[in-house]
């Protein structure tokens, strides 16, 4: 019996080494900030609540290296704001968007050109996240099919039909390894994707897309007035709470300024 007893221990042991030598991780996360809003009325995110506050935000990327290869998280608010220092105001929705760095010189900051990028991942299809597309024509895209092929208001295609593109049908995890999977959390936008990444010695991080923009919206479960489908936004914000349980991860929230200002910003970086 105790002879069972030691085998079964060992056989244990074994299995339990084995999960942990599969298991796989990126080698660093990047956050790049890729522009500033100033919003003048909070409740355009939040309905009904904080009705005319001002709302500072943030908008970052996000580069992964993974053994050889690059990803990008989002591409940002458009390079050719920076050209404008007072800011580019939205006449729609009152929002004044400013960039400092242009994307290709944060990239350059830690010696990387933008086809040194094997990936571009898109969380959604609004200006503020894919400005930058085209800065890498030969990577390629990961998005949703249902985003890639949801029209502009004018019925004309979001992204240039050359562009190398993978469509995805719900969750994929990019290098086969389980450290980067993207997340199908639609609600936002038709398509709209978050990104899980794992890394060894921070642990599992949730990047937001735009599934929730600020932090107090996260804990009120609140669905912004633009959103295409509240019931979508209700479920994904459940299913990133789930796996933020299961993975025991952060959420890091890519609008929220005094969660982004308290975080490293490139050159320096998470591993």
């Amino acid at each position: 019996m105790n002879q069972l007893r030691s085998l079964f221990a060992v056989g244990t042991l074994l299995v339990s080494l084995s999960a942990i030598a599969a298991e796989r991780f990126a080698d660093r996360l990047y956050v790049m900030p890729c522009g500033q809003a100033h919003a003048p009325d909070q409740s355009r995110w939040s309905p009904g609540v904080n009705v005319g506050k001002p709302l500072d935000l943030s908008d970052n990327c996000y580069l992964i290296r993974h053994d050889g290869d690059w990803m990008i998280w989002d591409t940002g608010i458009a390079d050719s704001v920076a050209d404008h220092p007072e800011g580019v105001k939205n006449e729609s929705t009152g929002i004044t968007w400013k960039r400092g760095e242009r994307l290709s010189a944060s990239l350059a900051r830690i010696g990387l050109r933008p086809s040194d990028i094997r990936y571009v991942g898109i969380s959604h299809s609004h200006p503020d996240h894919i400005g930058n597309v085209e800065l890498f024509p030969n990577a390629t895209l990961l998005i949703q099919a249902t985003e890639y092929n949801w029209p502009q208001p004018d019925g004309s295609p979001r992204y240039a039909p050359g562009h190398p593109v993978m469509l995805l049908d719900g969750d994929f995890d990019v290098f086969g390894d389980g450290s980067v999977v993207i997340l199908s959390t639609p609600g936002h936008t038709p398509g709209h994707q978050s990104l899980e990444v794992k890394l060894h010695t921070v642990g599992n991080i949730v990047l937001s897309g735009d599934a929730v923009h600020f932090y107090d919206n996260w804990v009120y479960r609140r669905t912004p007035s633009m959103n295409v489908d509240a019931a979508q936004t209700q479920a994904s914000m459940e299913k990133i709470a789930d796996v933020l349980k299961h993975d025991h991860a952060q959420l890091w929230i890519n609008h929220d300024l005094p969660q982004s200002t308290g975080q490293r910003h490139v050159p320096e970086f998470y591993e």
